[in-house]
């Protein structure tokens, strides 16, 4: 069983800038994929940035040049640092992880508000 444990959600304003973190436990976690995706009311969810045990990253076309997804194998943590936020960044943000068995597991999400 893995928990995933998400913070860094808050108020921002358009222009400024999250840090998201999501740590890991009950697993090997550098064998892990991991993911943060996001869904906003009345939406489906949606991939937005994903990063394999290698550390090859994926973006969602509207998270290229903005947001950065990186891990830290010995604090167990995957980051998403979210840059140039924007009104329609709005929506409650989960963290995936993908086992090397190829079992998912879901943080409970942490909510990021863009309002001025």
């Amino acid at each position: 069983q893995v928990q995933l444990v998400e913070s860094g959600g808050g108020l921002v304003q358009p222009g400024g800038s999250l840090r998201l973190s999501c740590v890991a436990s009950g697993s090997i976690f550098s064998r892990n994929a991991m993911g943060w995706y996001r869904q906003a009311p009345g939406k489906q969810r949606e991939l937005v940035a994903s990063i394999t045990s290698g550390g090859n990253t994926n973006y969602a076309d509207s998270a290229k040049g903005r947001f950065t997804i990186s891990r830290d194998n010995v604090k167990n943590t995957v980051y998403l640092q979210m840059n140039s936020l924007k009104p329609e960044d709005t929506a409650v943000y989960s963290c995936k992880a993908i086992t090397s068995s190829a079992r998912i597991y879901w943080g409970q999400g942490t909510q990021v508000t863009v309002s001025s």
